[in-house]
């Protein structure tokens, strides 16, 4: 996209100047505080890092901690510009080690232009971090610097110019030898450009199979041939020189099968890519210009695949898609190098993350309406959240495999960790995920037919949470699913229309339940024909055991048939609807934030304890605060009178609940404030699940919440039905199906496990001669 040159001078400038800052991660509120961060507290772990200096990684941040250092030589397109200069460079790469894989970062610009130097100072600096990244260093010079830094340091250092790339574009180039059917060991490779980041990069193709006598080089000189004199053949170049009678860049693309220009714009005409072999594959990645557009290359080349360095064209090849997540990986392990291992391993997790199905996220952030595994789609977009956990992964497992890890992590929970570096709310729906896989459930979705639903349930097939159940006319769902390459295995589709037997059972049963509320027979059979009934039906007659839907549909068309098919539970008279709202450190629940306009006190007491009810079984402890303009009767009018009220039925029909009201929102939230000015209140702590005293007040604080707080918002979760119904908002993503699918699946597990405890009680009681106590709160 075009970027103004007073935009990115205002990004820069706007507010505090830069684009990073050092932030605590320990409260410095008191001189308690102070005290432990500094003098005196401070002496202790010192002591024991002196003892054991392994024990730095568990009492400083220099584990999650990489310097970029850079001596400002060559600087993406602007070449020799100086270690100042280049800064707004080396922040704006801390902001992406920050932004994709949570890792910390000291910018270090250093005026050193003696490679020795630079080296000298590295070594410096390894007590302090975990890892060094070098950037922007000019070649023959940076190669000579990492291969000595490498040598003599005992942490990852790794020059993004010289393998990020490398490790992107062999990902790209896996996948198109695949789509084009070619073998790696056959394949002839053309270089145009013979810098840090081609030697690097066909070396890295060597090492993943492509024969170094098959990879010709060119430079500013022409093609590289052994019969160079000394001054212009430096060591790293002789390595891709060869007896050859091709003399220029236009003489070694004749026939050959892949180009890789990391060179400069322009450097390659249509006439040249024209004799490439069939489906030639043109990888473009000068920047901020290719040395050959895509659209020039189509135009004598129709069957060519392409890739070029820019996000305006399909294919982009973009270090960001490697660096955050290899060093995330080296951390976490402690590696004492990155290896090569460990960077084809990066590549290959790549290629294979390349062939999975994109989520809607990713797509709407680049404004398409579908990515799919192909020509025009090769490798991950930077966006895509998954990469983390492909890619750190498979770094930190060759680590270990290889021998240069110092910590050995179970790679089994290590995605689980790594997700909740993307956010609380992973880390929340993870647990819920791992509840729904041990017992999956049969969960039927009304919507079977539209895009997101389909999606949705292959997800939930491959994460083992639940038996999706697809209602639609399947010529139309196995189209669509044929579409987006989405496998319809181990899901089941029901026709309805098709289904008579189910139609005349269900027809009957609604009948028989709803003809004294002015159902007729024919409308019952009528009735049971519409997806949302028919699915309800499944639910109410045990053919299925939970329902989700509204990813096209408004709230009331889903609840509506829903309560008439399936009903509240017995212990019940309302439903209320539920979000879980996820903050960077906190998880709170907002209550009724869908269903009940204006409830009474009785109501609003129901609501709450369907509530708490779901609370524990997600097994946290709820602590309730009811929601008011006013404090424990500071204000004293009807609408906090019903709070009040509220409060009182809640205590009495659960004692051992904590719950306390009617209170201000700052009341609820700030335990000091409550202890100082109300002692006498039963809640302890913050709380946790907020009831509020009407439709208006809830929604809204959900929203604002969600908007402008940056909480994350999972739900709404319907609470109070006989069985599990969950009603998405409409418009819901395929993720957000998914996390509420986990939901229903949990649901339904603990009704079932409530039910056989119940017959368990009956049976003892039958026993006795007693009755089971019936607790309808």
């Amino acid at each position: 996209m075009p970027i103004d040159r007073q935009d990115a001078l205002d990004y820069h400038s706007t507010g505090r100047p830069g684009k990073i800052a050092v932030v605590p991660t320990k409260p410095a509120l008191t001189q308690r505080d102070l005290s432990l961060a500094y003098s005196p507290g401070v002496a202790e772990p010192c002591r024991d890092i002196a003892a054991n200096p392994e024990d730095v990684f568990r009492y400083t941040a220099r584990g999650n901690l990489v310097a970029v250092v850079s001596n400002g030589t060559a600087v993406l397109g602007l070449g020799n510009i100086g270690a100042l200069a280049s800064k707004p460079v080396m922040e704006g790469k801390g902001v992406l080690f920050k932004r994709f894989a949570d890792i910390d970062v000291f910018d270090l610009e250093i005026d050193a232009t003696d490679p020795d130097d630079v080296i000298r100072f590295c070594e410096m600096l390894e007590p302090t971090v975990g890892g060094i990244n070098l950037e922007d260093i000019k070649a023959p010079e940076c190669f000579y610097i990492e291969e000595e830094l490498k040598r003599r340091l005992d942490i990852p250092v790794f020059h993004d110019d010289q393998h990020g790339t490398a490790v992107i574009s062999g990902a790209a180039l896996l996948n198109a030898l695949e789509i084009t059917r070619r073998r790696i060991r056959e394949v002839r490779v053309v270089f145009s450009g013979a810098g840090a980041s081609a030697i690097a990069t066909a070396e890295h193709y060597v090492a993943l199979g492509v024969r170094r006598e098959n990879i010709l080089m060119c430079d500013s000189k022409g093609v590289i041939r052994k019969d160079r004199s000394g001054s212009q053949l430096d060591p790293y170049k002789a390595r891709f020189a060869h007896d050859t009678p091709h003399r220029t860049l236009a003489d070694a693309l004749h026939g050959t099968d892949i180009f890789v220009g990391l060179s400069v714009a322009g450097a390659v005409t249509g006439e040249m890519i024209a004799p490439m072999a069939e489906q030639p594959i043109v990888f473009a990645l000068a920047n901020p210009d290719p040395e050959i557009t895509p659209e020039e290359v189509h135009k004598v080349r129709p069957d060519a695949i392409t890739a070029t360095g820019r996000s305006d064209y399909a294919n982009q090849i973009n270090n960001v898609l490697g660096f955050p997540f290899i060093f995330r990986g080296a951390l976490d392990v402690r590696a004492r190098t990155i290896n090569n291992e460990m960077k084809l391993a990066a590549t290959h997790a790549l290629a294979e993350l390349a062939k999975q199905d994109v989520p809607e996220a990713v797509e709407r952030a680049y404004g398409e309406d579908r990515f799919r595994f192909g020509r025009d789609y090769l490798i991950p977009k930077p966006f895509d959240p998954r990469i983390m956990l492909w890619v750190a992964p498979a770094v930190a497992r060759v680590a270990m495999e290889t021998g240069v890890a110092r910590q050995e992590i179970d790679l089994e929970r290590y995605p689980k960790e790594l997700e909740t570096r993307l956010g609380r709310g992973r880390e929340v729906m993870r647990d819920i995920m791992d509840r729904a896989r041990r017992d999956p459930r049969r969960i039927v979705y009304p919507e079977g037919e539209h895009e997101r639903v389909i999606r949705a349930a292959r997800q939930v097939v491959d994460a083992d949470i639940a038996h999706p159940i697809l209602l639609g006319r399947p010529e139309r769902i196995q189209r669509r699913a044929a579409e987006l390459g989405i496998s319809l295995e181990r899901m089941e589709v029901v026709d309805i229309a098709a289904d008579e037997d189910r139609l005349t059972r269900y027809a009957e049963r609604l009948y028989r339940r709803r003809q004294r509320k002015g159902v007729t027979e024919a409308e019952a059979r009528e009735r049971v024909r519409q997806p949302v009934t028919f699915a309800c039906m499944m639910v109410s007659e045990g053919d299925a055991d939970g329902v989700v839907a509204g990813a096209d549909m408004y709230y009331p068309e889903t609840i509506r048939p829903a309560l008439e098919t399936i009903g509240t539970h017995p212990d019940v008279n309302h439903v209320a609807g539920l979000y879980m709202m996820v903050l960077e450190n906190e998880l709170v629940f907002f209550a009724d934030t869908t269903v009940n306009i204006d409830p009474d006190a009785e109501t609003l007491a129901e609501i709450a304890l369907l509530a708490a009810r779901f609370v524990r079984r997600l097994g946290v402890q709820p602590r309730l605060a009811m929601l008011s303009f006013s404090n424990f009767g500071s204000a004293r009018h009807p609408l906090s009178d019903k709070v009040r009220r509220a409060t009182e039925l809640v205590k009495t029909m659960d004692p051992d609940l904590e719950v306390d009201g009617e209170m201000q929102a700052d009341t609820a939230v700030v335990s000091a404030l409550r202890q100082r000015a109300y002692p006498f209140s039963t809640l302890q702590g913050s709380a946790n699940v907020f009831i509020f005293p009407d439709l208006n007040s809830a929604n809204i604080a959900y929203k604002l919440l969600s908007r402008m707080g940056g909480a994350e918002a999972i739900g709404p979760i319907l609470l109070g039905m006989a069985h599990p119904v969950h009603v998405l908002e409409r418009g819901s993503e395929a993720a957000a199906i998914t996390n509420l699918t986990a939901i229903a699946v949990v649901d339904a597990q603990e009704r079932k496990t409530g039910r056989r405890k119940n017959t368990e009680e009956d049976k003892r009681s039958q026993k006795t001669g007693g009755r089971r106590q019936n607790n309808r709160s």
